[in-house]
């Protein structure tokens, strides 16, 4: 199981997260949820040890990840929302660099990246380089990289993004399966119809605060809504979507002897 208890990270004394808790079991996908700047970003950069937190703390399986954060990296597989990768490297290279730095053995490991780059669709484009691919490309080869050592958790930062409609279905499948599995999944993302329909919890955050921490189904119960964007749009949005969308359009009909 990963813990996160109490979770505080502040910058410059003002909190970016503040006493955040939850917990993800073996076979379980938590959505994690939030407007920008609610803290989602940050959560992730504790979770992947690339910041440390100024209160609370993280444990995994039973214990905290600090300070053997190594330990905890090495069953760690993380896809960033940004799919930034080494663009001198052709998309096969790439991914032999990270097994290898897992330290899979070399014949394991070809065999384990030649059937993520056909089942992935990218086989015919894996001698280029990684800078010649589309986003959804370079999408695709960092949830190979990801899953390539056969990690107890992942967490993942948005990752349809690039991903066309149909490899976003696959890849929604493909969690499913992976929590069959026995993975644990953090899947932080805005694309609630997604999260509604693979997540067996929410945690929804605004202004660095748990609004929210239950199953999609007993959240629409309590508020009486039909969906989790209905939800959503109740504890988070701070104005009218339908009366600002109607001010946008109206001020493209401005005339320009009127305009400000």
């Amino acid at each position: 199981m990963l813990e996160v208890r109490h979770l505080t990270k502040r910058y410059s004394g003002i909190p970016a997260v503040e006493d955040v808790s939850f917990s993800i079991s073996p076979g379980e996908i938590l959505g994690y949820l939030g407007p920008n700047g609610s803290g989602k970003s940050t959560t992730v950069k504790v979770l992947t040890g690339l910041i440390e937190p100024s209160a609370g703390e993280v444990w995994f399986r039973g214990q905290r990840i600090q300070p053997d954060s190594a330990a905890f990296r090495a069953r760690l597989g993380y896809v960033p929302e940004e799919p930034h990768v080494y663009p001198h490297l052709s998309g096969r290279e790439y991914l032999q660099l990270v097994g290898r730095l897992h330290g899979i053995a070399r014949r394991e490991l070809d065999c384990r990246i030649d059937s993520f780059l056909q089942s992935f669709d990218i086989w015919e484009a894996r001698h280029d380089l990684l800078s010649s691919y589309s986003k959804g490309m370079r999408q695709k080869v960092l949830l190979s990289a990801a899953l390539l050592h056969d990690p107890d958790l992942l967490i993942l930062d948005e990752p349809f993004s690039g991903l066309d409609v149909t490899a976003a279905l696959m890849f929604r499948h493909l969690l499913t399966e992976l929590a069959r599995e026995g993975k644990m999944i953090f899947y932080s993302s805005h694309v609630l119809e997604v999260v509604e329909k693979i997540c067996a919890r929410v945690v929804i955050l605004h202004r660095g605060h748990v609004v929210a921490y239950e199953s999609v189904e007993r959240l629409r119960q309590l508020r009486s809504l039909p969906s989790l964007e209905a939800v959503f749009s109740e504890l988070v949005m701070q104005e009218d979507v339908t009366q600002t969308a109607a001010d946008i359009v109206r001020a493209m009909r401005t005339p320009a002897v009127m305009a400000c």
